[in-house]
């Protein structure tokens, strides 16, 4: 698995599972390294509209780790955290 400044340098980090997001979190904290994660699906309009400002974001704050979760395939993440996701933000 890459290390945190490989993944950092990969702006935005997919997260492919449970196992990958619990290393990515535990690497980010070992290193006091702030993360913002995107939970995005692909019949989600706005949340395929914040995937652009999403990555702009991850080119101008290159310190922090900027992480996408597809909730279609990782659900295990959706069921977990769906109460910290129950609004979206949207782009006028």
């Amino acid at each position: 698995m890459a290390g945190l400044e490989e993944m950092k340098k990969a702006k935005v980090v997919k997260v492919e599972s449970e196992d990958s997001w619990n290393l990515f979190l535990s690497q980010a904290s070992n290193h006091g390294c702030p993360v913002i994660v995107h939970f995005s699906a692909s019949w989600c309009v706005p949340s395929l509209a914040m995937n652009g400002y999403f990555e702009e974001l991850a080119l101008n704050y290159q310190d922090i780790l900027f992480l996408l979760v597809d909730v279609d395939e990782v659900k295990v993440l959706s069921s977990l955290y769906f109460f910290l996701i129950c609004k979206i933000a949207y782009i006028k």
